[in-house]
């Protein structure tokens, strides 16, 4: 499948706080909030969710572009992503800015509490689809105007598009939520989120579930996966980790299985499946790309769990 990754490119910086954030937040003082967790750990890891979807997608044989822009410090982590089977041609570099930076603290129950400094990413909006081929695009958080020009070209051109609003709903108006989710081919967030752009639309529950041409995907958790598509309701559980690690970028490999999935015209329920499990090879290592897998050591993990009867050989 030819799929244009947009969003975010950006540095991580992953800390880790050996307690519970709700253990030291007074919830008759939210109004007054002010805490500070010491954290025993920070990582410094290549990050944002274009390039993390991509990174899975590349993993599972796919040759994802993206499309972005960066600051002057990009260098070597073009060089790692080319290096991965990841297109980087549409990325333009901003020589007078730096990559956007995401900070994030994680507990011991996989929340956070995160910051994003959006450095080179805010002049994302100057880059259009217009002169692009391609089968389907992800509008995942980027800068907020760029993610309402995106879906408008998407739909001007008539390409697909996976919308994954997530981290900016807080940014973008209702009525740019709206023409997002409505003109969209697939809307994909986690159960939070879904209440979030429920309240920030105005709009019930059934009306996003079927807003979407093809499907609405929610993401549970370790609770699974809900996938609402031409009148069926699709429960996909999630695949149990070996280990745990840290939880940045678990949603972004699962888009990246999903849409792996969809490019090889899998039906609802097998497509989520492949994303469980890439979800889960990225939640067993420190950072959204730093896990790895061939394609018959993914088939072999996955038929320990599902049962595809046969069909993931094509991947082999």
């Amino acid at each position: 499948m030819n799929v244009i990754v947009t969003g975010s490119i950006a540095f991580d910086y992953l800390m880790g706080f050996p307690g519970r954030f709700v253990e030291h937040i007074l919830p008759d003082q939210l109004e007054h909030l002010s805490v500070s967790f010491l954290v025993d750990e920070m990582r410094r890891q290549y990050g944002g969710t274009a390039p993390n979807i991509a990174y899975s997608l590349a993993l599972l044989g796919e040759r994802p572009r993206v499309m972005g822009t960066v600051g002057q410090d990009f260098g070597g982590y073009r060089v790692w992503l080319e290096q991965h089977g990841v297109d980087t041609s549409l990325i333009r570099e901003e020589p007078d800015l730096f990559t956007a930076s995401f900070f994030v603290s994680s507990d011991l129950d996989g929340n956070q509490i995160a910051s994003f400094y959006t450095g080179a990413m805010a002049r994302a909006r100057e880059l259009s689809l217009i002169d692009n081929v391609a089968d389907m695009v992800t509008v995942s958080p980027n800068d907020p105007q760029a993610m309402v020009k995106y879906p408008a070209e998407c739909r001007e051109l008539g390409i697909p598009y996976l919308y994954d609003p997530s981290q900016q709903i807080i940014r973008l108006s209702g009525e740019d939520l709206r023409a997002g989710l409505e003109g969209c081919d697939l809307l994909v967030v986690n159960e939070y989120e879904f209440g979030m752009l429920r309240e920030k639309t105005g709009l019930s529950e059934e009306a996003i579930y079927v807003a979407p041409a093809r499907a609405c995907i929610v993401t549970l958790g370790e609770k699974g996966t809900r996938i609402w598509a031409a009148g069926e309701v699709y429960n996909v559980p999630a695949v149990s980790p070996k280990r745990l690690d840290d939880p940045t970028g678990v949603g972004d490999a699962f888009r990246a299985g999903l849409i792996k999935g969809l490019a090889l015209d899998m039906d609802w329920e097998l497509a989520g499946q492949i994303g469980a499990l890439a979800a889960t090879y990225c939640l067993e290592q420190p950072g959204p790309q730093s896990h790895s897998y061939t394609l018959p050591e993914f088939v072999a993990r996955f038929r320990e769990h599902f049962d595809d009867q046969g069909v993931l050989d094509v991947l082999l």
